[in-house]
C-alpha cells in the first residue's frame, strides 16, 4: 500500500459521491493535503446528481492505480433492476444512464459487492448479506456487519451520515457520532465500523462534503467535512432537469 506523509499508511474513504464532481475533487484534494496516497471508494459513485461520467472516469483513474471500488444499489441500478428506488432516485438513474459511456457502464457493472484485505473490510452497505442493501441503522445491524467482515475494520456507506461503532464487549457493538476534525483512536484489539458519511448528497444538516481518513499505523480515523459550492451544484443539477427534490436535498444537505 502507498505511504503517505512520514511514511505512514493512510487511507482516505470516500461513500456515496452520487455524480457530485466538485465534492469529489474537494475530497480528493484535502485527503492527499493530509497524507492520503491510497482511497476506497464505498460505493454509489452515480445517481443524483449532474456529473456521472465525470465521477466515474475519476473512480477509474483512482482504481487503475490501486483504490478499493465497490459496488453501490445506485450504481447496480444503471444495468439492473431500480424499482425498488424511489422516484426521485429512478427518475436520476433513468437520466444518467444515456449520459454514461460504454466503457464507464462496464467499469460500474464489474465492480464488487465487497473487498477483503488482512486487516479491513469494505462494502457499500453492509459485509453482511451486500447485495441486500440494508442500512447500518443501529448497534445490532452494525455487529453483524463487523462479525461478517472478520476484521479489525470493516468500512461502508449507504446511510448518508458519518458514524463510527466498535465492538465493547463480544457480541455487543457501541455507537458514536464523531466530531470533524477529531482524531479517535481505533486500536486493532477492537472491531470497528466507520461509515464516512456522504461526499456528494450529506443529510445531516450539513452541506459540507464528508469523507474520513484512516491511518492505519498510528491506528486512528479521523473524520472531515469539506466545503465546496454546493450551491453551484445544485444549479447545474436543475439546468439538467434532475427532479426538484433532489436539488432542495442538495441545497440543503438534507
Amino acid at each position: 500500500m502507498p505511504r503517505g506523509h512520514n511514511g505512514r499508511l493512510v487511507l482516505a474513504l470516500l461513500a456515496d459521491i452520487h455524480s457530485n464532481l466538485e465534492a469529489l475533487q474537494a475530497c480528493l484534494a484535502h485527503a492527499r493535503a493530509g497524507g492520503a496516497r491510497r482511497f476506497a471508494l464505498l460505493g454509489d459513485l452515480v445517481g443524483y446528481g449532474a456529473d456521472p461520467a465525470g465521477v466515474v472516469d475519476v473512480a477509474m483513474d483512482l482504481a487503475r492505480d490501486g483504490a478499493v471500488v465497490v459496488r453501490g444499489n445506485h450504481d447496480e441500478a444503471i444495468e439492473g433492476e431500480s424499482s425498488y428506488l424511489n422516484r426521485s432516485a429512478m427518475e436520476a438513474i433513468a437520466w444518467t444512464r444515456p449520459v454514461l459511456g460504454d466503457a464507464q457502464r462496464r467499469f460500474l457493472a464489474s465492480l464488487p459487492l465487497e473487498v477483503r484485505e488482512p486487516d479491513a473490510c469494505f462494502a457499500h452497505a453492509s459485509v453482511h448479506q451486500p447485495a441486500r442493501w440494508d442500512y447500518i441503522d443501529g448497534p445490532a445491524a452494525a455487529h453483524r456487519c463487523m462479525e461478517a467482515a472478520g476484521t479489525p475494520y470493516a468500512f461502508c456507506g449507504h446511510v448518508h451520515d458519518p458514524r463510527l461503532y466498535f465492538e465493547s464487549r463480544p457480541g455487543r457493538a457501541v455507537a458514536f457520532r464523531p466530531t470533524a476534525g477529531t482524531m479517535i483512536p481505533v486500536p486493532r484489539h477492537r472491531r470497528w465500523l466507520a461509515i464516512p458519511g456522504s461526499v456528494g448528497q450529506p443529510r445531516d444538516g450539513d452541506t459540507r462534503a464528508a469523507y474520513a481518513l484512516v491511518d492505519f499505523d498510528a491506528e486512528r480515523i479521523t473524520f472531515h467535512r469539506v466545503p465546496y459550492d454546493h450551491g453551484g451544484v445544485a444549479d447545474k443539477m436543475e439546468r439538467a432537469g434532475l427532479p426538484a427534490s433532489l436539488v432542495y436535498r442538495m441545497r440543503r444537505g438534507i
